[in-house]
């Protein structure tokens, strides 16, 4: 990332790792695009558990100070050499690069981790589409290879990853089953789930038997508790951490330890579209303004959120929910 002469941006800067007393609101130095990226300037941020899992060097050390978060929606401000497949006013979405942060009223962002934002689509909803979007839709259907007709248990169902598991798990025709607090047992039902279970009160594994996929969001004993829901040839996709080699080979089933391909802006594409059309929903439980990073962190951190939270960053007609 290089910065430039031409000013400066706000944005939600870290100096040291650790808790949400770290993120400060301040004056930053306004990036310019390297080859091969745009600078976008930022109408909406996704806000995302990576989020403070980094903040919190969860994830090792990373290069300080740094601006943070990754997904953004907004509009091309600028063009890094050899960049040809956008024109500066273009409509984007996606994430940003890896020096670089979208928490920030500009934020520079790789051509191939973007996509052109379909006018129909606010930019508080692309904003909260990119990582969890992708994440749901690389789990269920890369990995496991889910086809209608089959079952899926899917955990933390009311979440940002769980809310767009669900519905692209029933779009594509499987039985859906996710687990979820009875306070969001109605909103996982509308999101079109045939059961829903309250994992506060039912042990879920006592419900559910022979499912062909388990989407694990959750890890630890859920994932342990998760293995006796499988059919013999079922899979446990995690996104939290390994699946037990041990369990896996002694149960006759697959499990996969996965993360999120931020280059495939097909996928994005075809997510945005299925939002276009009404097939999926973008549920933005929490709209926050960019100083209040903070704020969106701590409910994030809380774990209970229900949909998205987003940054409102700068306003604009598109963004009216």
């Amino acid at each position: 990332m290089q910065t430039t002469s031409s000013g400066t941006m706000k944005a939600v800067h870290i100096h040291s790792q650790g808790g949400p007393e770290m993120l400060r609101f301040e004056d930053v130095p306004r990036p310019d695009p390297a080859a091969g990226e745009v600078l976008v300037r930022v109408h909406a941020a996704g806000v995302n558990p990576v989020d403070w899992k980094i903040r919190e060097g969860l994830f090792g050390k990373i290069l300080l100070p740094s601006v943070m978060g990754s997904d953004f929606s907004g509009i091309v401000e600028a063009l890094g050499p050899e960049v040809t497949e956008f024109r500066t006013g273009d409509a984007v979405f996606g994430s940003v690069a890896g020096e670089s942060g979208s928490y920030a009223e500009y934020a520079l962002a790789p051509v191939s981790q973007i996509a052109a934002k379909p006018s129909e689509l606010e930019h508080l909803r692309a904003a909260a589409v990119p990582i969890p979007g992708l994440t749901a839709w690389q789990a269920l259907f890369d990995t496991a290879r889910l086809q209608s007709g089959q079952r899926i248990l899917i955990h933390a169902a009311a979440g940002g990853v769980g809310s767009f598991a669900v519905q692209f798990a029933k779009w594509k025709g499987a039985h859906v089953i996710g687990t979820a607090s009875s306070r969001n047992a109605d909103y996982v039902r509308n999101l079109g789930a045939d059961q829903v279970i309250d994992y506060r009160s039912t042990p879920f594994e006592e419900e559910v038997r022979d499912v062909d996929v388990v989407l694990d969001t959750m890890g630890g004993e859920t994932q342990e508790r998760s293995w006796p829901t499988l059919r013999k040839g079922g899979i446990l996709v995690s996104l939290v951490e390994p699946p037990s080699e041990s369990k896996v080979a002694a149960r006759g089933v697959r499990g996969v330890f996965m993360s999120e391909d931020s280059k495939r802006t097909d996928q994005l594409a075809q997510i945005a579209e299925l939002i276009v059309t009404g097939c999926v929903q973008v549920h933005v439980e929490t709209i926050l303004p960019l100083r209040d990073a903070r704020r969106a962190q701590e409910l994030s951190q809380g774990g209970h959120a229900r949909g998205k939270i987003v940054l409102a960053v700068e306003s604009d007609p598109g963004m009216v929910l």
